[in-house]
């Protein structure tokens, strides 16, 4: 049986109990990350989550001497320079956090494109020389203006998952467009036995609230028609039994505390709405105080509706200024 050095053992143990120790567990690659940007990436993650580096048989062993079911899964996504994460935040939060902690990188001969490269036209820094034939080369349409060298068009001259050439790489960097990322790239995570991978990870956080705002909303809606008491939708059945009772009582004339005031209001206005018919047709036939009262009200009614036609015509005057002030800027600016 082979000698197993102490250190292996130890490194084994060390990674057990954190894996043990942590609801979350996840495998990143760190490959070509730069040491300046792994330093920053750590200082980022310090207090939030724990990265731990180490060999590659070493952390499959301490997964498979881990007792929470399913996490020895994990395995299947060491590739490149795999290194473990451990935290207490849930997956998704922590795949977010390390994706906006990425940072643009210069492009690498022999690197996929992760997405189309595309050189923007516009003027370069270059002054006529070589490089506009280099330019021409690599496919990137160029001429001399003013005394520079011009991109005439956007080009895209790398597409989604080709391969970036020497040439396009080193014109790339010399352009300052950086099309790469730098930054820890999360393969998959655990948490309670369920493995997720950086496709189930990778979520649009706005549309899911808004998404799960309207399966709410219609939830509830659905608990109210069909009257599913819960602690979301009485208040609101409540509220509506209310309106609709209170209609009921006053549609049927039922004096109430709450109808009372509300009924006799009615019947005044019915009452004055009688007595005007009635003297639209004899005007001898209400007695002075009565006729009072519907004057009263025709007046009120007429200055109701002058207030009305005056706020109307406000607003067009309003209207009329902003248009005559957007014509005079237009014609200041055309």
């Amino acid at each position: 049986m082979a000698h197993v050095a102490q250190w292996k053992k130890e490194e084994v143990k060390d990674l057990q109990n954190l894996i043990d120790s942590h609801p979350v567990v996840g495998i990143a690659n760190l490959e070509d990350i730069p040491a300046p940007q792994m330093q920053k990436m750590r200082e980022n993650l310090r207090g939030n989550a724990q990265l731990k580096m180490s060999r590659i048989n070493l952390m499959n062993l301490a997964l498979d001497q881990s007792q929470k079911n399913n996490i020895k899964e994990l395995s299947d996504f060491m590739a490149g320079q795999p290194a473990m994460i451990f935290t207490d935040m849930n997956p998704f939060k922590l795949y977010k956090i390390l994706e906006e902690s990425k940072t643009p990188a210069p492009a690498r001969a022999g690197s996929i494109a992760t997405a189309d490269i595309v050189v923007p036209k516009g003027d370069t820094s270059f002054l006529p020389g070589p490089v506009l034939g280099e330019l021409q080369k690599i496919g990137i349409p160029a001429k001399i203006e003013k005394g520079k060298i011009v991109i005439t068009e956007d080009k895209t001259i790398v597409a989604e998952g080709e391969e970036i050439s020497r040439d396009v790489a080193s014109m790339l960097t010399r352009l300052e467009i950086y099309p790469l990322e730098v930054g820890i790239d999360l393969k998959a995570a655990y948490e309670d036995e369920t493995v997720y991978t950086s496709d189930i990870l990778t979520i649009d956080l706005e549309k899911t609230i808004t998404d799960i705002q309207k399966v709410y909303s219609q939830a509830i809606n659905l608990a109210v028609n069909a009257v599913v008491f819960t602690d979301e939708s009485m208040p609101l059945l409540i509220s509506k039994a209310a309106g609709q009772s209170l209609n009921l009582a006053l549609n049927a004339d039922i004096l109430t505390s709450k109808t009372t005031d509300l009924i006799l209001a009615k019947a005044y206005a019915q009452m004055l709405a009688l007595a005007s018919e009635l003297s639209a047709k004899d005007g001898d036939a209400l007695d002075d105080e009565l006729q009072e009262k519907i004057s009263a009200q025709a007046t009120s009614t007429a200055v109701s509706e002058d207030k009305e036609e005056e706020e109307e015509e406000e607003e067009e005057e309003e209207e009329e200024k902003e248009e005559d002030a957007a014509a005079g800027l237009g014609a200041l600016f055309g």
